[in-house]
């Protein structure tokens, strides 16, 4: 876990330093830090998908563009007892795990958070909660962001990864 606060550090100094940064330069002057959950082992799985169709679906952007995403496979596990069901999807860029969970717009952001798993082959992945972030649009209206299907909205919480953003560098979105 070691490795995953120096990426937690690397991407405050990103957030607050880098030209490149998501957020406004008033933001970045602002800026105190992201939050994030202390890591939790429990939710760095290695996980099989049932494989889907591989189907385009159209998901919808928080700025109402809409962009094909294929549905890869589909995998269960269980989070404190509870089970939990989940869609990878694939895009051009490779994998891509949006979902929403219990805390949303109390623990976490409302609309979702990402990860991209990584393939380990014969369909096996590595989806590391721990590195769950929120998009972009999380720290202003003007990104868009891929709004979370329905089929990937959680009735448990996953206390890993990012939270919800606050303070007063948070644009109102």
């Amino acid at each position: 876990m070691t490795d995953l606060v120096t990426a937690r550090r690397a991407k405050d100094d990103f957030f607050k330093h880098h030209p490149q940064s998501p957020l406004t330069p008033e933001q970045q002057a602002a800026f105190t830090g992201l939050r994030y959950y202390p890591p939790n082992p429990a939710l760095d799985l290695t996980v099989t998908v049932e494989p889907l169709d591989g189907k385009a679906v159209p998901i919808q952007t928080t700025t109402g563009e809409v962009r094909q995403y294929r549905r890869f496979g589909r995998f269960t596990f269980e989070v404190e007892g509870q089970a939990a069901a989940l869609t990878i999807y694939e895009a051009d860029f490779g994998f891509f795990l949006p979902f929403v969970d219990a805390g949303a717009g109390t623990e976490t952001y409302p609309a979702g958070r990402y990860l991209e798993p990584e393939y380990l082959g014969d369909n096996r992945f590595q989806v590391d909660f721990n590195q769950a972030y929120n998009p972009y649009c999380a720290f202003g209206p003007t990104w868009s962001c891929p709004i979370t299907p329905a089929e990937n909205r959680l009735k448990v919480a996953i206390r890993a990864g990012e939270m919800i953003p606050v303070g007063g560098w948070v644009e109102s979105v």
